[in-house]
């Protein structure tokens, strides 16, 4: 369900029944001449967009403002926002606070932005982990008081932990595509991978006719396909049913 659209009622329901709620995540950037600039977001909506059709799920309004950096192109006459992470990280801080109050404890951000290289971290992914992180403290320190961890009542935190009752699992940030999904369909910018994506998930955001191939990021583009866009999307959405505890 849509949060925006939903009543306090459902979201009381979503809370009790701990549906997970997810945030896309992604910039607006140049994605060549073939593919609209929201390609990032877009794929992420996308996919939450299906698995909302078979599962319990909030759909949280995306987030399109990421640190997109303008490596690609300039700016000008094409279309890219980039946005300061110190800024992603101080707006991600104040709506994780905002949630956590609300109740949720299920709390799942997709990413899909230079995330070849998420276990090191870049800007937008790292001003969301971050924001988590200190939301979580924050919010653990105001309702257990200073001290809570090593307190004796916490002397079974770690069993507890390993059981699954971590509290820094209330908000978890992920890549859109797994390691997994990745050595199978390489991550690149607007070439086979991406274009192909976007026809599986968002095919009016693609127009094949206006492929350039003057970068030589986008000359791949020519190979992308819809078998090669069936696989990819299957994979990736079982890896987010996966992550979201659904198989």
């Amino acid at each position: 369900m849509r949060y925006e659209l939903m009543f306090p009622h459902q979201i009381r329901r979503a809370l009790d029944e701990n549906w997970p709620a997810v945030l896309p995540v992604g910039v607006l950037e140049y994605h060549s001449e073939h593919c609209v600039v929201g390609v990032d977001t877009l794929l992420v909506v996308r996919a939450v967009e299906a698995l909302e059709q078979e599962m319990d799920l909030v759909v949280l309004p995306p987030y399109y403002y990421g640190a997109a950096s303008y490596v690609v192109e300039p700016p000008e006459r094409r279309g890219s926002v980039q946005v300061d992470s110190d800024v992603i990280h101080l707006w991600a801080r104040e709506v994780f606070r905002s949630f956590l109050r609300i109740g949720f404890r299920n709390l799942h951000v997709f990413i899909h932005h230079q995330s070849e290289n998420f276990a090191a971290g870049m800007p937008t992914d790292l001003a969301f982990r971050l924001a988590a992180r200190q939301a979580i403290f924050e919010y653990l320190d105001g309702e257990r008081g200073e001290g809570w961890w090593g307190d004796n009542e916490s002397a079974d935190y770690y069993a507890e932990h390993a059981e699954g009752a971590n509290p820094f699992n209330w908000i978890r940030v992920h890549p859109f595509m797994d390691a997994e999904t990745q050595a199978r369909f390489p991550i690149d910018h607007a070439g086979k991978q991406e274009t192909s994506l976007m026809l599986g998930f968002c095919p009016e955001g693609v127009d094949l006719d206006r492929i350039d191939a003057e970068k030589w990021y986008a000359r791949e583009a020519r190979e992308a396909n819809q078998q090669y866009a069936r696989e990819a999307r299957e994979m990736i959405l079982a890896s987010m049913r996966r992550r979201l505890g659904k198989d």
